[in-house]
């Protein structure tokens, strides 16, 4: 059974066409992501905006053309921040239907959040003692702390990268002033995971997709000392690397960025946001273990169907 999976993220629409197999397994066929900005110009007032909502449609089209490539057999389709607040979030759905005949699924926060840690375990080698898991999306953050067989807690926080980008709308390169600003207001946010963290005695942190992703290819390209992610589901950062490389993102300019080996265009706007929320998870929780999966909300519906 061939199945395609669609997350329309907020900042990212991503495709995973997965063969399932009779051990209840699955291998990857085609996997693609697409910078389609849904949430630009328009997420912090409850809005796909027009240009979005045009690149949205486009690309689900494009998916629909390479769906029926492969012939799935079954197609999945999930929409998080940027849709479910939107005003127009109904209509750019039923005009996805029209186009495409695809259904989307408007899941909520909670449910995204389960999702991811379904997607991550998969990928992930846990143990006993509860992790935490963040994937940093466009409109909201998830956050869950699991370990291998269960979930303590989780919840989902509309900071997203892409609606702290154009609320902070920081300078070129963010002065240190806009970085204080925007790491008390996150701390105020997350005070809920400040105390989950603490009762759990988190110490160890799993990133998930865009901004882990790219934390891990400038890593590989810089320091090789990772495993090839082309292959890999799971790496375990060196800490201070880390240190190095958030110290200098945070000091770069876009255009240093774009020049940045390991960090692709789509990200460059994004990472530096992204590098302050995960800089006051750390500090604050004195994370003492990073980890980075491959897999997400993409593959944790698919554990979900098997």
């Amino acid at each position: 059974m061939i199945i395609a999976v669609i997350d329309l993220g907020t900042n990212t629409f991503n495709l995973l066409v997965a063969e399932v197999t009779g051990d209840h397994k699955f291998k990857s066929l085609y996997n693609e992501k697409l910078p389609v900005k849904l949430g630009e110009g328009g997420i912090n007032q409850g809005l796909i905006a027009d240009p979005a909502f045009l690149r949205g449609i486009e690309a689900l089209e494009y998916y629909s053309r390479k769906i029926k490539e492969y012939k799935a057999d079954k197609v999945m389709a999930f929409a998080t921040s940027a849709v479910r607040n939107a005003s127009n979030g109904k209509e750019f759905v039923d005009t996805i239907k029209n186009r495409t005949g695809f259904e989307i699924n408007v899941i909520s926060g909670d449910k995204e959040a389960e999702l991811i840690a379904k997607g991550v375990s998969l990928a992930v080698k846990m143990n006993d003692h509860p992790s935490l898991v963040i994937d940093i999306g466009g409109g909201s953050t998830e956050f869950i702390i699991v370990n291998k067989e269960k979930i303590f807690w989780k919840q989902s926080f509309e900071i997203g990268a892409s609606r702290l980008l154009q609320k902070f709308n920081p300078s070129d390169p963010i002065k240190e002033d806009e970085k204080i600003l925007m790491s008390d207001y996150l701390s105020v946010i997350l005070e809920p995971l400040w105390a989950a963290a603490k009762k759990y005695n988190v110490k160890e942190l799993i990133g998930a997709s865009g901004s882990f992703e790219s934390l891990a290819n400038i890593v590989q390209a810089r320091y090789h000392n990772i495993p090839d992610l082309a292959t890999a589901t799971e790496c375990t950062f060196d800490m201070e690397q880390c240190k190095i490389i958030h110290k200098e993102l945070l000091s770069s300019t876009r255009a240093q960025r774009f020049n940045m080996r390991g960090l692709i265009a789509m990200r460059v706007d994004l990472i530096v946001v992204s590098a302050i929320l995960v800089e006051t998870v750390v500090l604050q929780l004195g994370i003492t273990t990073m980890k980075y999966s491959s897999y997400a909300l993409k593959e944790g519906v698919i554990s979900e169907l098997l």
